[in-house]
Parts: structure tokens; sequence; C-alpha cells
């Protein structure tokens, strides 16, 4: 071989490369034995970990016969929850009445393979728990099936002893529960914020909304809850909600859930939040009453158990009464003295720190419905500049001032000034225009009833139910003065009065053995008497005279006795001559029922309020049926009725409720006016032949509402306002005439009675106060100068 011809030498790593591959061969020998003894050892203990948890682990027979806390609900006559009560707000929901794009959603971003996998995600797992041992940020991995495990029976801390719990009660309800089982039991139970638990009572609180009227974007949004119900909260965190809600959206696009164009509608749409205001009808008084009656029956399991209970209470009619009695408060208040701030507060003059503290200081003066608290920025008597609890600023002029004009005024007591930093109150008009108030003390009732069958419509029982929980409606025992003349005047007509009987309006004078207390003089309202008059006009004028000698003529114990037909207590009207002026006690709720009575032809219905009960699967519990009261019910006879409802009609025509015919031209309202000695009560009760309503207002502790506040002046206009609503959906109606009676001079008188055989007149023969002379009338001038 010639040197040209001589091999090529070897590449040194051609050279190098066999030993090299022998080492690492052995290498990876020496870790595979390695990791194959380390993953033998951790199967042996988890085996072993298994073999302990496993028989530890709970029954969960429960799920299958899944019976979650929820709460009392009341509904409205018409379908309008009114009020619920219980720690946790639930819907239970089956899962073929959840719509897809609610379980799309939280399937999107919660598990996505969750009809796919056996309810353990082990490569998501083993990533949680590296990221547990290495202490790196906590991964989750938690399938739904797992959620529902620590849900219903693990803690929420994060261990690895608690993971293999989770894991091995997932593979047990795997095992004993469907899919769709599952997926209904996690959509139920998952708490979701403003003690929402489950997607239809979040669809409720978050949107005022069912489940079935979810948009996809609506429903996105709830589903980004479950990780963090306040972190994603779309009320105190809306924009951190909103990323969570466009990144679901994204995976439901992903997914194939939604298609490109609805994930572009859904980014594109901002929900509206339900706000307090959507909270339409206040019905807090009635509520709570229900809450008593069905607990009285069903005991500690009341507020758990998920009773749906059906009420008669009419939203509309309840809406319009709540408004009514309020705005009638809120106006009697503005004629009182301005009794000062609610309080005073430091305002720096840095704008951002100014915010700061006006929100600090309203957190404690929270809002009272319209009723606005402010604390104000600049003062003088011309104008205030004041801010909300919301931000915005409102300026306050002209008679918007003039409620707080003694607040004003350079001389008001320290603690009454209105001036910088001071804590007030504002209500706006229909206008816009804001006017400057206080929070009333006088206190007020309303309840309509049907008086057919005697099925409540509507109840407030007082200003504000979060200030005073007193129901001033079932509880508040009152005079009702002149408003309780009618069933002294039904007595009379058993004895032989007619509406034609004539009575002199002259004063009276009784020793104390008439009385049963001390020696009485009664007056008249207005201090005048006007001689002799009839009987219709004499109640039409609510002559107290008049009344007391009705009374007297017809006998004390014969009224007392018959008042009890109405629903009255005999032992609550002593027999005295006092009954005649109202000096007894009643509840608004015994006058609307007592006065139901003549609106019915003399019929008395029992009181209903409940009307179902069901329980939280439908079946149900109690049904009472609404049927009109039929003879068996039967208080008085249906003539006095009839008589007694045309007297009642020349008080809403002529006499001191002559505003009802001003204001409705109609000649189907009746009813009676009531102002209580010393103007400490006011009353209206009155009626349409298929609803009555009876309002009063009064101080708790019973004082003066002012010399010039009558019931017509007070309680009147609240039962005008209500009825503006009410009568909408009754039209006028003509009373048929009963058997019995004949028509005389254009009024309606017993049978018996209508050749002349009835009592034609009573105290005639007293005499009225001599006029004075002018003498008399000089030396009383006199006495003034």
């Amino acid at each position: 071989m010639s040197q040209t011809e001589r091999p090529a030498a070897a590449p040194t790593s051609a050279v190098r490369s066999a030993p090299a591959r022998r080492w690492w061969l052995r290498a990876l020998a020496w870790a595979g034995g390695t990791l194959l003894a380390v993953g033998l050892c951790v199967a042996m203990l988890v085996a072993v970990a298994l073999a302990v948890a496993y028989p530890n682990l709970p029954e969960i027979n429960g799920l299958a016969d899944y019976r979650p806390k929820l709460p009392l609900r009341v509904f409205s006559a018409d379908g309008v929850l009114l009020g619920e009560f219980g720690e946790e707000r639930r819907t239970f929901t089956p899962i073929a009445q959840i719509p897809k794009v609610m379980k799309d959603a939280v399937l999107a971003i919660e598990d996505a393979r969750f009809y796919r996998h056996g309810g353990v995600d082990y490569v998501g797992v083993l990533r949680a728990g590296l990221a547990q041992f290495n202490k790196a940020k906590s991964q989750g991995a938690s399938t739904i099936t797992m959620q529902v495990a620590r849900n219903f029976y693990l803690s929420t801390e994060k261990t690895f002893t608690r993971k293999i719990y989770e894991i091995l009660l997932a593979l047990k309800i795997e095992r004993q529960l469907g899919k769709d089982q599952i997926l209904e039991l996690y959509m139920n139970q998952i708490f979701l914020g403003q003690r929402a638990y489950g997607f239809a009572a979040a669809a409720e609180i978050y949107y005022g909304k069912a489940l079935k009227d979810l948009s996809v974007a609506e429903a996105a949004m709830l589903a980004g809850l479950p990780q963090a119900p306040s972190a994603y909260n779309p009320v105190s965190n809306p924009q951190r909600a909103k990323r969570r809600q466009q990144h679901i959206i994204d995976r439901m696009e992903a997914n194939g859930f939604i298609t490109e164009e609805q994930a572009e509608r859904a980014r594109a749409e901002t929900p509206r939040l339900r706000t307090p205001t959507d909270n339409a009808v206040h019905a807090e008084f009635v509520t709570e009453t229900v809450r008593q009656l069905v607990a009285s029956q069903y005991g500690a399991d009341t507020t758990t158990r998920g009773l749906n209970v059906t009420i008669t209470i009419d939203s509309g009619d309840q809406a319009a009464a709540y408004r009514a009695l309020r705005r009638g408060l809120l106006d009697y208040e503005r004629r009182q003295h301005y009794r000062g701030p609610e309080g005073f507060v430091e305002l720096p003059t840095d704008a951002a720190a100014l915010d700061a503290r006006v929100a600090e200081a309203l957190a404690e003066h929270p809002d009272n419905d319209e009723l606005k608290a402010a604390v104000v920025l600049e003062a003088s008597p011309r104008k205030v500049l004041a801010v909300l609890q919301s931000g915005e600023q409102i300026s306050v002029s002209g008679k918007g001032l003039e409620p707080v004009t003694s607040g004003l005024a350079d001389k008001a007591e320290a603690h009454k000034q209105i001036r910088r930093g001071a804590v007030v109150r504002a209500v706006r008009g229909a206008k816009g225009d804001w006017t400057l108030t206080q929070l009333p003390e006088v206190e007020g009732a309303f309840v309509a009833l049907d008086p057919r069958n005697g099925a409540i419509r509507a109840l407030v029982g007082g200003f504000d139910f979060g200030k005073n929980k007193f129901n001033h409606v079932t509880q508040a025992w009152r005079q009702p003065g002149s408003s309780f003349k009618p069933f002294i005047y039904s007595a009379a007509l058993e004895k032989g009065f007619t509406p034609m009987t004539v009575v002199n309006d002259a004063p009276l004078f009784f020793d104390a053995g008439t009385t049963g207390s001390q020696p009485w003089e009664p007056k008249n309202y207005d201090g005048k008497f006007e001689g002799a008059m009839a009987l219709k006009t004499a109640l039409a004028k609510s002559k107290n005279m008049v009344s007391i000698r009705v009374l007297q003529s017809t006998g004390v114990r014969f009224a007392q006795d018959w008042t009890t037909r109405f629903g009255f207590d005999a032992d609550k009207h002593p027999a005295y001559l006092t009954m005649a002026l109202g000096a007894g006690s009643v509840t608004p709720l015994q006058m609307a029922s007592a006065y139901g009575v003549f609106a019915s032809g003399g019929l008395r219905s029992a009181l209903a309020l409940i009307t179902r009960i069901a329980d939280a699967k439908g079946r149900v519990l109690m049904q009472a049926p609404m049927a009109p009261a039929d003879e068996s019910a039967r208080a008085i006879d249906a003539r006095n009725a009839f008589v007694m409802t045309q007297l009642m009609g020349e008080v809403t025509r002529s006499g001191t409720a002559a505003k009802v015919y001003q204001s409705f031209r109609r000649m189907d309202l009746y009813g009676k006016t009531g102002t209580t000695n010393d103007s400490m009560d006011a009353w209206f009760a009155g009626f349409q032949p298929n609803l009555v309503a009876v309002v009063w207002i009064g101080y708790d502790a019973p004082r003066k509402l002012g010399d010039r506040e009558t019931g017509g002046g007070l309680a009147l206009p609240v039962w005008i306002e209500f009825m503006q609503h009410a009568l909408k959906k009754l039209p006028e109606q003509t009373l048929p005439v009963p058997e019995g009676l004949v028509q005389r001079g254009g009024d309606w008188v017993f049978e018996e009675f209508g050749g002349g055989e009835g009592i034609s007149s009573v105290g005639l023969d007293d005499k009225l106060p001599k006029p004075a002379s002018e003498e008399e009338k000089k030396g009383i001038l006199d006495l003034f100068r």
C-alpha cells in the first residue's frame, strides 16, 4: 500500500461514542430502577393510605335523597315573591329545568370533560399535588364531582390528605350517582355570594330573573362565581367579574357550546344587575306575620324545608298601600316642627378625603327607601347644597326648605341647626325637585280586604319595618273615635231609628255615675251646636251630641252586645255613654273586618291570609279555597247593612269625607272619618262593595297630632290615594235593595217603620245655649285685651 493509500484515522468522537453510550445506558437504567422503586413505594404508600382512608369515608346515601336547606318563601296571590326567610337563599331546580346555556357556561369553566371522565382528572390532580409539594401557586384541578364531595363532606383546607379524601369520595359518588344527578347537586348547592346558594337563587338575586330567561352573557357571569364568590361578585367587583365573564365566554366558544356569533354578542352585552329598588313590593309586616303563622305549625323546620306559601295579598294593592301610607305620614311630618339633623360630621377640605368622609358618615345613616340621607356641604336660609350616598350633589331651595325653616335660622340651637357637616333627610318630588324633611316619629297602619270572603289584599303595619317592627294593623289597640259611630247607629236601627229620625244637637252634661269615671260635658269637634237634625245629617257631620242621644235612647247594654256581632270585644267597649264617641279599643284589622259586614250585606267572613302551602317539590300541604261567605256567616240583617251603607254614602258625598265623591264621582263609595279626643288618633274606614280599606295614624305613645289634624285631613288622603289604584279594577256597582225595606222621602226605612211607627225624634226638649247678648260679648272681648 502506498503512502497515498493508507487508511484515514478514525474521528475522535467515534472513538469515544461507545463508552459514553454505555455510561448513559447504565445511568438511565439506574435512574429507571430508582424511579420504579420510588414509584412502587409511592404506590404502596398510596395503597396503604387508601386502605386506611376508604373505610373511613362518609356514607353518601344522603346525596341520592338530597334535601338542601331551602328558605320559606312567601308569594302574593298573583305570584310575586314578597319575602323569604332562611340563612340560605336557594331555589331547588331539577336538572331538566336548568337551561342548557347555564349548564354549558358552568361546564366550560369548571369541568369541560365532565361527561367523559370518571370523576377525577388525574393529570390535573398530579399537577395540583406537585404544586402543593413545591409550595407553588394552587393549581385547583377539582372536577365538578370532586367539588360536590368537598362541598358536602370536606373542609376547604388545601392539604394532600384532603385531596386524597376528595378523590376517593368523587370515585364513590360516581359509582352511586349518574352524571345528571351529580350536576344537579352541584348547581343547587354551590355558594354564589349574596346569601345565594345555587344558580336559580343567584339568577333571581343578581338579575331578578328566572334561570330560563338568562342570556349567554348573564349565564357566563354567574358561572364565574363558584371559584371566588366575593372576588368575582358583579355587584362589589364589577371589573374583575367582567374579566372573568369574558374568559368564560371564550371557553364556551372554544368548547363548541356557542357559535362565534353568539360569543361576539355575549361579549358586547352589558347585563343589567338588579338594584334594591327592583325589589318592587314592600310587604315586610305581612310576610313576618305569615312566618309566625307557619312557624306555629311547622316549628323549627319552617325556614329550612323549602315551604312555598301563597297568600291573599295582591302585589299591586300592596305596593299602592305602602306608597300611600308613607306619603301620608311624610306629608304630616312636613307640617311638624323641625327636630334637627340626625348627626354632624367634620368635613375635610380636600375633595378626595371629603368623598370618603361622606361615605363613611352616611354608612351610619342608610337611606330609608325614598327618604335619602345626605350630608350638607353649604347651608343658608335660601339654599342648601348636600351630597347623597351615591355621590350625587343636590341643591334645595324655595319650598323645599319650608319643613326645615327653623333649622336654618341664625338663632337656631346648635344641635338643631343645619350647617356644613349636618346629616339631613331629603325626598325627591315628582318633578325632580328636592325637599328637606326628617324621619317621621308618627306611625300609621293600612289594611284592605275583600268583604266577600275575608281575604286580606294589602297590609302595611307601619312607616318602616326596619325601624319599628310593631305591627300596628294587628297589634295596636287604639280608640276608634267617630269611626265607631256606624256601629252605634246600626244598633239604633233595630230599635226603630230611621235616617229621618230627628235628633237634637244640643249640649249635654253627665255626672260620674253615667260615664263610669268622672263628670262629663262632651263637645262637638267644632264646638258648635246646630239643634234638631235628621239622623243621616248628624252622621255625615259626625255630631257627637246626636250620637250620645242615639246611644242613650238605644240602651248602652243593647248597643254593646250589638257591636259584638261585628267582631268587637265587649270588654274593650265598656257599657257607658262614652262608647258613642268611640272611647273603647280596636285594632285597624278589627275595624276592617267590621266594616266588611256592612260592605257584604250583613255577612261576617273569617279573615283569610294564607291560601296554600306547598313543599319544595310542589306537594300541597294545605289549601284554603277562597269561597264567598254564605248565610251561615250572617251577622246582621241585610236591611240593616243596606240602610247603614246609604247613611255612610251621605258621609262620603256631603259630610266629613266629601273629598271621596269629589275625587271619584262615584256613588258606590261609603265610609266614616274618626278623630279621637284631643286628636290623638286619626281614622278613615271606607269601602266599595268588593273592597274595604282602613287607615289609622297616630303616635305609639299617644299624644296630640295637632289641633287641626283630623281623620278627614290625615287618614282620608291615604285612603283616596290607595283607591285611585284599586278602583281601576272595580267598576261602579249599584247595591240591590233587600226585602223588607220601603222608601220614604228618598230614604230607605224598615218596612215595619214605614208608616211612622219608628222613633220620629229624640231630645227636642233639650235647649240650645242661649246666644250671648251684646254686653256679654263685650265682656268676653275685654278679658282678652
